[in-house]
């Protein structure tokens, strides 16, 4: 690795598991202190920050049920407490929005109380979350959401996550405009079908398996490492002139 984060401090959400530990475990091996949250499980979220030290790097995890948006505000004081304690400053760098919960569900079995979920995680909570790490962070620092393809090109059977995705591309993009003076970048990586346990139901079925990856100009699944080295590239000084962008990982899905 480049090691072309040292010095460096982010901020992870939902980097337990999935993506999100992928991405905690490439910006940990470019040289970054890795802040990561987890909600339902300490002792995944232990094993990634033990991995990570295991592997030369510096991690540490902290517990925030982003459904709940005032758990926002003690998320930061502790990241802050953590911050401080290691580098003497609670400045931030990097955040990376990337926590979610499942979006299935179409409109005949909606209810409210489900839309309000899946939009608490993956719209309400990024904003909240970049409210409050502004104070934080560095001029020059860098903002990358996690969003879809489907943000872009949705599907009937996912339509309030496909709605969500939509959302955080347009934070995106204004947030980019707002931060530019500090020279903090905004971006969003929208992977399309990538190996996580949220969708190894449909892995299982070998007729969708092959009809996505006949979809899929590169002909596979993505893999986790596809979409943390997109966000490794953002992180990195290399990506200082991109920002506003919504950056499809995703092999080229439905051309």
């Amino acid at each position: 690795m480049s090691q072309s984060l040292i010095g460096k401090t982010a901020l992870v959400t939902g980097g337990s598991r999935g993506i999100g530990r992928t991405i905690a475990e490439r910006l940990a091996q470019e040289g970054a202190t890795v802040a990561l949250t987890y909600n339902a499980s300490k002792a995944a979220a232990d094993e990634v920050v033990a991995a990570i030290r295991q592997a030369g790097g510096n991690a540490f995890a902290l517990h925030a049920d982003l459904v709940d948006a005032h758990a926002i505000a003690a998320l930061f004081e502790e990241l802050d407490s953590e911050l401080v304690d290691r580098n003497g400053s609670n400045g931030l760098d990097i955040l990376v929005n990337n926590a979610g919960n499942s979006g299935w569900g179409g409109l005949a079995d909606a209810s409210p109380e489900s839309w309000d979920t899946i939009f608490a995680v993956h719209a309400r909570a990024p904003f909240f979350v970049i409210q409050s790490a502004l104070s934080r962070f560095v001029n020059g620092g860098r903002i990358i959401n996690l969003s879809s393809s489907l943000g872009a090109r949705p599907l009937p059977v996912v339509p309030i996550y496909s709605m969500a995705k939509a959302a955080i591309n347009n934070l995106t993009h204004a947030l980019a405009m707002e931060l530019g003076p500090r020279r903090i970048t905004v971006n969003a990586v929208a992977p399309g079908w990538v190996r996580t346990d949220m969708n190894a139901a449909v892995r299982e079925n070998a007729e969708m398996v092959a009809a996505i990856e006949a979809d899929t100009a590169l002909g596979r699944f993505g893999e986790t490492a596809d979409i943390a080295a997109v966000v490794a590239f953002l992180a990195s000084d290399q990506g200082r002139w991109i920002t506003a962008q919504v950056i499809e990982a995703s092999g080229g899905y439905k051309l």
